[in-house]
Protein backbone atom coordinates (compact mmCIF):
# COMPACT_ATOMS: atom_id res chain seq x y z
CA UNK A 1 0.00 0.00 0.00
CA UNK A 2 2.77 2.55 0.65
CA UNK A 3 4.56 1.68 -2.80
CA UNK A 4 0.99 1.80 -4.83
CA UNK A 5 -0.25 5.43 -2.60
CA UNK A 6 3.31 6.92 -2.84
CA UNK A 7 3.61 5.69 -6.46
CA UNK A 8 0.54 7.98 -7.22
CA UNK A 9 1.26 10.78 -5.06
CA UNK A 10 4.59 11.49 -6.70
CA UNK A 11 3.45 10.45 -10.34
CA UNK A 12 2.22 14.15 -11.47
CA UNK A 13 5.86 15.67 -9.87
CA UNK A 14 7.89 12.71 -11.35
CA UNK A 15 5.71 11.91 -14.69
CA UNK A 16 4.15 8.88 -15.44
CA UNK A 17 6.95 7.23 -17.55
CA UNK A 18 9.84 8.03 -15.00
CA UNK A 19 11.50 4.98 -13.27
CA UNK A 20 10.96 5.85 -9.97
CA UNK A 21 6.59 5.95 -10.83
CA UNK A 22 7.11 2.71 -12.51
CA UNK A 23 9.19 1.52 -9.64
CA UNK A 24 6.99 2.24 -6.86
CA UNK A 25 3.99 0.89 -9.03
CA UNK A 26 5.42 -2.43 -9.99
CA UNK A 27 7.13 -2.59 -6.24
CA UNK A 28 3.16 -2.16 -5.07
CA UNK A 29 2.40 -5.35 -7.25
CA UNK A 30 5.33 -7.33 -6.53
CA UNK A 31 4.72 -6.93 -3.21
CA UNK A 32 0.96 -7.48 -3.35
CA UNK A 33 1.29 -10.95 -4.40
CA UNK A 34 4.18 -11.95 -2.49
CA UNK A 35 1.09 -11.59 0.62
CA UNK A 36 -1.12 -13.41 -0.90
CA UNK A 37 1.32 -16.35 -1.32
CA UNK A 38 2.44 -15.87 1.89
CA UNK A 39 -1.53 -16.10 3.66
CA UNK A 40 -1.98 -18.96 1.00
CA UNK A 41 0.68 -20.96 2.78
CA UNK A 42 0.47 -20.08 6.10
CA UNK A 43 -0.57 -22.19 8.74
CA UNK A 44 -2.19 -19.08 10.62
CA UNK A 45 -2.30 -16.45 7.90
CA UNK A 46 -3.94 -12.67 8.69
CA UNK A 47 -6.31 -12.65 6.38
CA UNK A 48 -7.48 -16.00 5.70
CA UNK A 49 -7.45 -16.02 1.80
CA UNK A 50 -10.91 -18.75 2.00
CA UNK A 51 -13.11 -15.49 3.30
CA UNK A 52 -13.03 -14.31 -0.42
CA UNK A 53 -14.85 -17.71 -1.59
CA UNK A 54 -17.72 -15.70 -0.99
CA UNK A 55 -18.52 -14.09 -4.13
CA UNK A 56 -20.87 -11.82 -1.79
CA UNK A 57 -18.45 -11.07 0.61
CA UNK A 58 -15.82 -10.00 -2.07
CA UNK A 59 -18.20 -7.89 -3.65
CA UNK A 60 -19.05 -6.32 -0.12
CA UNK A 61 -15.07 -5.89 0.47
CA UNK A 62 -14.74 -4.16 -3.09
CA UNK A 63 -17.86 -1.47 -2.50
CA UNK A 64 -16.34 -0.71 0.81
CA UNK A 65 -12.77 0.64 -1.70
CA UNK A 66 -14.99 2.24 -3.97
CA UNK A 67 -17.22 3.99 -1.82
CA UNK A 68 -14.29 6.13 -0.17
CA UNK A 69 -13.93 7.80 -3.95
CA UNK A 70 -17.01 9.86 -2.61
CA UNK A 71 -17.09 9.83 0.91
CA UNK A 72 -12.94 10.47 1.45
CA UNK A 73 -11.46 11.32 -1.93
CA UNK A 74 -13.85 13.83 -3.16
CA UNK A 75 -14.47 15.45 0.06
CA UNK A 76 -10.77 16.13 0.20
CA UNK A 77 -10.90 18.12 -2.48
CA UNK A 78 -14.31 19.88 -1.73
CA UNK A 79 -12.73 21.99 1.27
CA UNK A 80 -10.02 23.29 -0.61
CA UNK A 81 -12.54 24.47 -3.05
CA UNK A 82 -14.46 26.24 -0.06
CA UNK A 83 -11.30 27.16 1.89
CA UNK A 84 -9.06 28.73 -1.30
CA UNK A 85 -11.54 29.57 -3.95
CA UNK A 86 -14.30 30.95 -1.97
CA UNK A 87 -12.11 32.18 0.85
CA UNK A 88 -14.51 30.25 3.33
CA UNK A 89 -12.79 29.53 7.34
CA UNK A 90 -12.64 26.07 8.05
CA UNK A 91 -15.33 26.49 10.28
CA UNK A 92 -17.62 27.66 7.86
CA UNK A 93 -16.18 25.23 5.29
CA UNK A 94 -17.54 22.29 8.37
CA UNK A 95 -21.16 23.97 8.50
CA UNK A 96 -21.57 23.91 4.46
CA UNK A 97 -20.79 20.18 4.38
CA UNK A 98 -23.56 19.38 7.46
CA UNK A 99 -26.51 18.50 5.20
CA UNK A 100 -24.02 15.17 4.34
CA UNK A 101 -23.22 14.65 7.51
CA UNK A 102 -26.74 15.37 8.92
CA UNK A 103 -28.32 12.87 6.38
CA UNK A 104 -25.34 10.06 7.20
CA UNK A 105 -26.06 10.41 10.85
CA UNK A 106 -29.75 9.99 10.41
CA UNK A 107 -29.88 7.60 7.10
CA UNK A 108 -27.65 4.86 8.62
CA UNK A 109 -29.51 3.19 11.46
CA UNK A 110 -32.68 3.47 9.14
CA UNK A 111 -30.81 1.61 6.15
CA UNK A 112 -29.76 -0.69 8.42
CA UNK A 113 -33.43 -1.53 10.16
CA UNK A 114 -34.32 -1.62 6.05
CA UNK A 115 -31.46 -4.26 5.27
CA UNK A 116 -32.59 -6.41 7.66
CA UNK A 117 -35.88 -6.60 6.07
CA UNK A 118 -35.22 -6.17 2.35
CA UNK A 119 -31.82 -7.40 2.47
CA UNK A 120 -28.60 -5.09 1.84
CA UNK A 121 -28.56 -5.53 -1.86
CA UNK A 122 -31.05 -2.87 -3.29
CA UNK A 123 -30.23 -0.44 -1.01
CA UNK A 124 -26.49 -0.56 -1.76
CA UNK A 125 -27.51 -0.24 -5.35
CA UNK A 126 -29.51 2.37 -4.90
CA UNK A 127 -27.39 4.24 -2.57
CA UNK A 128 -24.14 3.66 -4.97
CA UNK A 129 -26.38 5.10 -7.87
CA UNK A 130 -27.74 7.89 -5.82
CA UNK A 131 -23.98 8.96 -4.91
CA UNK A 132 -22.87 8.94 -8.28
CA UNK A 133 -25.54 11.35 -9.68
CA UNK A 134 -24.42 12.97 -6.43
CA UNK A 135 -20.75 13.33 -7.57
CA UNK A 136 -21.28 14.06 -11.43
CA UNK A 137 -23.89 17.02 -10.48
CA UNK A 138 -20.81 18.66 -8.32
CA UNK A 139 -18.34 18.08 -11.53
CA UNK A 140 -20.80 20.75 -13.16
CA UNK A 141 -20.64 23.30 -10.03
CA UNK A 142 -18.81 26.50 -11.11
CA UNK A 143 -16.56 28.87 -9.48
CA UNK A 144 -19.12 31.02 -7.67
CA UNK A 145 -21.51 28.06 -7.19
CA UNK A 146 -23.99 29.58 -4.39
CA UNK A 147 -24.15 27.35 -1.09
CA UNK A 148 -28.05 26.41 -1.88
CA UNK A 149 -26.64 24.44 -5.19
CA UNK A 150 -23.82 23.03 -2.99
CA UNK A 151 -26.35 21.60 -0.09
CA UNK A 152 -28.60 20.30 -2.45
CA UNK A 153 -25.59 17.61 -4.08
CA UNK A 154 -24.18 17.54 -0.50
CA UNK A 155 -27.61 16.07 0.54
CA UNK A 156 -27.79 14.02 -2.43
CA UNK A 157 -24.51 12.44 -1.22
CA UNK A 158 -25.48 12.02 1.93
CA UNK A 159 -28.69 10.39 1.35
CA UNK A 160 -26.70 7.80 -1.12
CA UNK A 161 -23.96 6.89 1.10
CA UNK A 162 -26.05 6.60 4.40
CA UNK A 163 -27.08 2.86 3.52
CA UNK A 164 -23.55 1.64 2.25
CA UNK A 165 -22.03 1.14 5.58
CA UNK A 166 -24.47 -0.89 7.06
CA UNK A 167 -25.13 -3.02 3.80
CA UNK A 168 -21.92 -4.16 3.39
CA UNK A 169 -21.46 -4.77 6.99
CA UNK A 170 -24.13 -6.90 7.66
CA UNK A 171 -22.94 -8.67 3.67
CA UNK A 172 -19.28 -9.19 4.95
CA UNK A 173 -20.40 -10.43 8.83
CA UNK A 174 -23.31 -13.02 7.64
CA UNK A 175 -21.45 -14.46 4.51
CA UNK A 176 -18.07 -15.01 6.43
CA UNK A 177 -17.89 -17.99 9.13
CA UNK A 178 -18.65 -17.50 13.02
CA UNK A 179 -15.46 -18.37 13.72
CA UNK A 180 -14.15 -15.68 11.21
CA UNK A 181 -16.57 -12.49 12.29
CA UNK A 182 -13.60 -10.91 13.79
CA UNK A 183 -11.28 -11.22 10.92
CA UNK A 184 -13.96 -9.94 8.46
CA UNK A 185 -15.16 -7.10 10.51
CA UNK A 186 -11.00 -6.69 10.31
CA UNK A 187 -11.44 -6.66 6.91
CA UNK A 188 -14.05 -4.30 6.64
CA UNK A 189 -12.46 -1.82 8.50
CA UNK A 190 -8.99 -2.63 6.46
CA UNK A 191 -11.06 -2.22 2.91
CA UNK A 192 -12.17 1.72 4.57
CA UNK A 193 -8.61 2.75 5.66
CA UNK A 194 -7.61 1.65 1.93
CA UNK A 195 -10.53 3.26 0.16
CA UNK A 196 -9.22 6.30 1.92
CA UNK A 197 -5.53 6.62 1.21
CA UNK A 198 -6.13 5.07 -2.68
CA UNK A 199 -8.91 7.41 -3.36
CA UNK A 200 -7.16 10.36 -2.05
CA UNK A 201 -3.65 9.63 -3.69
CA UNK A 202 -5.55 9.04 -7.33
CA UNK A 203 -7.62 11.79 -6.87
CA UNK A 204 -4.70 13.56 -6.02
CA UNK A 205 -3.13 12.87 -9.15
CA UNK A 206 -5.92 13.09 -11.63
CA UNK A 207 -6.28 16.90 -10.12
CA UNK A 208 -2.12 17.77 -10.40
CA UNK A 209 -1.95 16.15 -13.97
CA UNK A 210 -4.89 18.26 -15.16
CA UNK A 211 -3.91 21.59 -13.14
CA UNK A 212 -0.58 21.24 -14.28
CA UNK A 213 -1.86 20.23 -18.08
CA UNK A 214 -4.37 23.72 -18.03
CA UNK A 215 -2.34 26.24 -15.53
CA UNK A 216 -0.18 27.65 -18.44
CA UNK A 217 -2.93 28.32 -21.09
CA UNK A 218 -5.21 29.95 -18.47
CA UNK A 219 -2.53 31.96 -17.47
CA UNK A 220 -1.32 33.46 -20.79
CA UNK A 221 -5.24 33.70 -21.57
CA UNK A 222 -4.86 35.96 -18.27
CA UNK A 223 -1.84 37.86 -19.84
CA UNK A 224 0.49 36.37 -17.40
CA UNK A 225 3.85 34.91 -19.43
CA UNK A 226 4.08 31.59 -18.05
CA UNK A 227 6.99 28.91 -18.63
CA UNK A 228 7.07 25.49 -18.13
CA UNK A 229 9.21 25.42 -15.57
CA UNK A 230 6.71 28.49 -13.71
CA UNK A 231 3.90 26.10 -14.09
CA UNK A 232 5.42 23.39 -12.96
CA UNK A 233 6.73 25.14 -10.01
CA UNK A 234 3.19 26.24 -8.93
CA UNK A 235 0.56 23.61 -9.64
CA UNK A 236 0.72 21.45 -6.48
CA UNK A 237 -0.40 25.20 -4.53
CA UNK A 238 -2.59 25.64 -7.29
CA UNK A 239 -4.22 22.06 -6.85
CA UNK A 240 -4.86 23.16 -3.54
CA UNK A 241 -7.01 26.05 -4.48
CA UNK A 242 -3.86 28.47 -3.48
CA UNK A 243 -3.14 31.40 -6.60
CA UNK A 244 0.50 31.22 -6.69
CA UNK A 245 0.77 34.95 -6.10
CA UNK A 246 4.44 36.56 -5.56
CA UNK A 247 5.08 39.09 -2.98
CA UNK A 248 4.51 42.65 -3.71
CA UNK A 249 2.84 41.26 -6.82
CA UNK A 250 0.71 44.71 -7.79
CA UNK A 251 -2.95 43.91 -7.57
CA UNK A 252 -4.37 44.11 -10.84
CA UNK A 253 -1.69 41.75 -11.91
CA UNK A 254 -2.35 39.76 -8.94
CA UNK A 255 -6.13 39.05 -9.45
CA UNK A 256 -4.98 38.12 -13.19
CA UNK A 257 -3.10 35.44 -11.76
CA UNK A 258 -6.06 34.48 -8.68
CA UNK A 259 -8.15 34.37 -11.30
CA UNK A 260 -6.15 31.78 -13.65
CA UNK A 261 -5.38 29.75 -10.53
CA UNK A 262 -9.28 29.40 -9.46
CA UNK A 263 -9.91 28.47 -13.49
CA UNK A 264 -7.15 25.86 -13.91
CA UNK A 265 -8.32 24.44 -9.86
CA UNK A 266 -11.53 24.18 -11.09
CA UNK A 267 -11.03 22.24 -14.32
CA UNK A 268 -8.95 19.67 -11.80
CA UNK A 269 -11.86 20.07 -9.84
CA UNK A 270 -14.28 18.86 -12.10
CA UNK A 271 -12.13 15.87 -13.62
CA UNK A 272 -11.54 14.71 -10.11
CA UNK A 273 -15.60 14.15 -9.51
CA UNK A 274 -16.28 12.85 -13.00
CA UNK A 275 -13.37 10.04 -11.84
CA UNK A 276 -14.96 10.19 -8.24
CA UNK A 277 -18.27 9.58 -10.05
CA UNK A 278 -17.72 7.16 -12.50
CA UNK A 279 -16.01 4.77 -10.02
CA UNK A 280 -18.65 5.19 -7.68
CA UNK A 281 -21.01 4.16 -10.58
CA UNK A 282 -19.07 0.84 -10.99
CA UNK A 283 -19.46 0.55 -7.20
CA UNK A 284 -23.64 0.34 -7.87
CA UNK A 285 -23.10 -2.22 -10.67
CA UNK A 286 -20.72 -4.58 -7.82
CA UNK A 287 -23.35 -3.99 -5.30
CA UNK A 288 -25.70 -6.35 -7.72
CA UNK A 289 -23.34 -8.93 -6.17
CA UNK A 290 -23.99 -7.82 -2.20
CA UNK A 291 -26.38 -10.25 -0.57
CA UNK A 292 -26.46 -11.52 3.23
CA UNK A 293 -26.73 -15.11 3.73
CA UNK A 294 -26.84 -15.72 7.29
CA UNK A 295 -27.77 -19.79 6.54
CA UNK A 296 -23.71 -19.94 6.39
CA UNK A 297 -23.37 -19.77 10.01
CA UNK A 298 -21.97 -16.07 9.78
CA UNK A 299 -23.28 -13.27 12.02
CA UNK A 300 -26.98 -12.54 12.20
CA UNK A 301 -28.38 -9.36 9.82
CA UNK A 302 -27.66 -6.30 11.69
CA UNK A 303 -31.27 -5.65 14.04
Amino acid sequence: MFCLVFGLVKAPDWHWGDPRTIGFLVGALVLGAAFVLRQSRAAHPLLPLTLFRSVSLSAAAGLTVLMAFPMYGAMFFITFYFQGVHGLSPVRTGVQLLPMTAMIIIGSPMAGALASRFGPRPLAVGGMGVAAVAMLGMATMGKEAAGLETAVWFLLLGIGLSPVVPCVTQAILSNAPLRLSGTASGLQQAAMQVGGSLSTAVLSAVMTSRVGGTLGGHLRDAGVPADHTRVEQAKGMVAQGVAPVPPHTPEPLAQRITTAAHHSFMDGLHTSFLVAGTVTALGALLAVLVRADPAKGGAPPAP
